[in-house]
């Protein structure tokens, strides 16, 4: 029996049985045996090398890296086009993207790494199509553009969910509050903070045992947390990545349909054919990926605004400043002058290393 036949079985068995007290142990191990089972599916231990195939891995150039993902002719290339100038292939005919089309976007002086991910089909995380190559790069990716048809935009955007789930990829999510510490002995010791109203002591049991783990200290911090968060903490290789999703085409819909599109949370309905509300994509492009452009003043010298140095938000002192520059610069520095919303002072405040940077601040580094 294949792998994906096994997750069918599963599945199958999950849907079958009924959710209560009396099942909740059986129901927590189906949901670990999905999980390895997926695991499986997305790293086969196999002996010859496939690599990512060919045309998918691409050099990454850029702060940050935005992929396109969707159905066939949902018009990505054309939006990839005319957003970075690249040539994607276009066309009214299925899979017309068969590799990976990098780009470059300049956005407020960042540049901005696009890629053009050929069509994903249902069951790619079975490894239809060249579904596995594809999800495999959208993992790697800071934000991904979910673009959607606007006339058929939940159905797809379900099965698209789908898809990037069964890979290990969480879209605007954050990894949940669970510790697992697993011990020598002792047995499975679980504490909460929170009242725990979607899982239960028994399945949590049931989860460990189907992962053959029979000491562990578990603490959960968060309410709301199911048996597939704890198993998305033990399994330890998900991704959690932010998702605007793109709902092209608007030009073929009435103003009425249009104000129930914005109602889908973090969407951007856009026409990437008439070029209409593109602005509002990159605005929400640049305010999701989170990023803090510096500038900087050499001494005596005006800053230079032009080219500013730019940073991702959680990564963003002073010292994270200097090595992204050159990495001795943080070894030869004194101290550094800030002015900008992080400096207490208009006229510019003294600070060290762990100073954190803002959006906008310009700095002027003065070495020993």
């Amino acid at each position: 029996m294949t792998t994906v036949q096994k997750i069918k079985e599963v599945e199958d068995e999950m849907n079958r049985t009924q959710k209560n007290k009396a099942t909740s142990y059986h129901l927590g191990q189906l949901k670990a045996k999905l999980a390895k089972l997926r695991r499986e599916l997305i790293s086969p231990s196999s002996s010859g090398g496939g690599g990512g195939g060919l045309g998918f891995d691409v050099a990454r150039t850029g702060i940050a890296t935005v992929g396109f993902v969707g159905f066939p002719s949902v018009g990505k290339s054309t939006l990839m086009s005319k957003l970075t100038g690249t040539h994607s292939e276009a066309s009214e005919i299925d899979f017309t993207t068969l590799t990976t089309v990098p780009g470059t976007l300049k956005v407020h002086g960042a540049p901005i790494q696009i890629l053009d991910l050929p069509g994903i089909i249902e069951g790619a995380n079975d490894g239809r199509g060249r579904g596995r190559q594809v999800i495999a790069v959208a993992r790697t990716c800071h934000l991904i553009f979910i673009v959607l048809d606007v006339l058929k935009p939940l159905g797809d955007k379900k099965l698209i969910e789908t898809e990037l789930e069964g890979f290990g990829i969480r879209l605007n999510k954050k990894p949940p509050n669970i510790t697992v510490r697993k011990k020598d002995k002792g047995g499975l010791s679980i504490t909460n903070t929170v009242p725990l109203t979607n899982i239960d002591h028994d399945e949590i049991k049931a989860v460990f045992s189907e992962y053959r783990i029979n000491n562990a200290d578990v603490a959960i911090r968060q309410a709301g947390v199911t048996a597939d968060d704890l198993v998305d903490v033990i399994e330890g290789n998900r991704v959690y990545i932010p998702a605007i999703y793109v709902l092209n085409k608007i030009d073929a819909i009435s103003i009425e349909e249009l104000d129930l599109l914005y109602k889908i949370p973090m969407s951007v309905p856009v026409s990437s054919r008439e070029w209409m509300n593109v602005d509002e994509l990159i605005e929400k492009m640049w305010e999701t990926l989170q990023l803090v452009r510096v500038y900087t003043k050499p001494r005596g010298l005006a800053p230079d605004y032009s080219s500013p140095v730019v940073l991702r938000r959680g990564k963003c002192t002073i010292e994270d400043f200097c090595d992204s520059i050159h990495k001795e610069i943080a070894k030869q520095m004194k101290y550094a002058i800030v002015w900008g919303s992080s400096a207490k002072h208009s006229r510019g405040q003294k600070v060290g290393l762990d100073h954190v940077l803002e959006d906008e601040d310009v700095v002027h580094i003065s070495k020993k």
